[in-house]
């Protein structure tokens, strides 16, 4: 069974920091691409990070410089540490694995690309 297990949500206050974990098992991660999306209510969902094989991390233009996606293979996790964080960062957070082949998609509900699998979603609230 593919499994992602989210953690590290919560609330900060404007110009805090958080750090999104994501551990998966059931599928093989040297196989898969790792990314993370997020969703606010009434919002399209928004490809924030990725991970490609062959290629450094990409960002999202509104969270460049910001963030860092980081990945620890040993343990089949991926880290989002998000720093300088603002009120519109508020979002449910979702890790998601998919095949090598193939493009992240824009997507207007998370979770429903069809990928190797969705996490569960976090909640990352920013206060002013």
């Amino acid at each position: 069974e593919v499994q992602l297990v989210e953690s590290g949500g919560g609330s900060v206050q404007t110009g805090g920091s958080l750090r999104l974990s994501c551990t998966a098992s059931g599928f093989n991660w040297d196989g898969a691409d790792m990314g993370w999306y997020r969703q606010t209510l009434g919002n399209e969902c928004e490809l924030v990070s990725t991970f490609s094989r062959g290629r450094p991390p990409n960002y999202a233009d509104s969270v460049k410089g910001r963030f860092t996606l980081s990945r620890d293979n040993a343990q089949n996790t991926v880290y989002l540490q998000m720093n300088s964080l603002k009120p519109e960062d508020t979002a449910v957070y979702y890790c998601a694995a998919k095949p090598h082949y193939g493009g992240w998609h824009r997507i207007l509900t998370c979770r429903n690309a069809e990928y190797i699998g969705w996490g569960q979603g976090t909640q990352v609230t920013v206060s002013l």
